[in-house]
């Protein structure tokens, strides 16, 4: 029994039991694999895949619960490496940092400069994905953290924190009759004003999509969406040239950047929204990740974040 066995068991499962992408992910022979496998499985006399033929179709009942230690082992040796790092190089590493478009271009430069200037020696990626892609990221060890509105909270396996709230905005061409309205009349926008325009917004994975199609529907309101697009700066595009009002996030727009559009704050008629950051239940975070999560919000402090995780853990006694 080694570590190469566990780590060909783990990667198999995250492939969906495809070995040849297995193999692939860990820069080795699809034999190989198989075979390492097999003697895994001979040594604890039980079976842990189900297979039809040669093909591996997914996990026996005895399978999923070594994938559960597998997983608790295999995290825990990543845990052991982060450890070793934050005494033996505390202010050096990675932070791989997994969001939406949104995030990316306009929560996350009012932040990463701070960081870099405490910590120049972090090398920082970011992972740009739909919420969904950005949970699983964070589930198999890609990234550290995500940052989302969608689906982060309903996935199980992660530990998810309120970072900030927002609402909905409209933008608009500055010739569009909607552009003559104060901030006052534009509150009072209702939905059966909006509907008599072609709009133009978000993809049905992203940024509250849900929430305008529901806001829609309680009104029995059908709306003529001309676009869908998964990022705002294509949802302004589209406006600017003249397809249609665009509805996005409202921390999305920039009055001095977007100066050629609009924006009308509408809040109330599509909710507020939470975005959160997302852990990976029992991982072990280096300092400095506490120091990035509490520029993203004063109300993530080490302890809070400490709490989540320590709450989220299963009682092994």
């Amino acid at each position: 029994m080694n570590l190469q066995q566990f780590r060909f068991v783990r990667e198999t499962i995250r492939r969906d039991f495809n070995l040849t992408e297995a193999a692939r992910a860990l820069y080795t022979s699809q034999p190989g694999v198989s075979k390492a496998i097999i003697e895994f499985e001979d040594e604890l006399g039980i079976k842990i895949f189900e297979r039809h033929g040669k093909r591996i179709k997914g996990l026996t009942k005895p399978g999923m619960a070594v994938a559960q230690v597998i997983d608790r082992i295999m995290r825990e040796i990543d845990n052991l490496k982060k450890v070793s790092d934050e005494f033996a190089r505390r202010d050096e590493g990675g932070l791989v940092i997994a969001c939406t478009h949104t995030q990316a271009r306009y929560l996350l430069p009012k932040v990463i400069p701070a960081f870099r200037r405490q910590f120049p020696k972090v090398h920082l990626s970011l992972a740009e994905g739909s919420p969904t892609q950005l949970a699983e990221m964070v589930l198999h060890e890609q990234a550290d953290i995500a940052v989302a509105t969608e689906s982060l909270a309903a996935t199980p396996g992660l530990v998810t924190l309120p970072c900030y709230t927002w609402e909905h905005s409209v933008v608009v061409r500055p010739d569009h009759p909607l552009a003559e309205l104060t901030s006052s009349e534009a509150r009072q926008l209702t939905l059966e004003q909006l509907a008599q325009y072609p709009i133009v917004t978000y993809d049905r994975a992203f940024s509250g999509r849900r929430s305008i199609d529901e806001a829609f529907a309680r009104a029995d309101v059908r709306p003529d969406i001309v676009l869908e697009a998964i990022d705002a700066d294509v949802i302004k595009t589209y406006v600017d040239v003249g397809l249609g009002i665009g509805i996005i996030a409202g921390v999305a727009f920039d009055p001095r950047r977007d100066h050629g559009l609009i924006g009308l704050p509408v809040g109330r008629l599509f909710g507020t929204h939470t975005t959160r950051i997302g852990i990976k239940s029992g991982v072990f975070l280096r300092d400095y990740v506490y120091t990035f999560l509490q520029l993203l919000s004063a109300g993530l402090t080490r302890e809070a974040v400490l709490d989540a995780i320590q709450g989220a853990q299963p009682d092994e006694s």
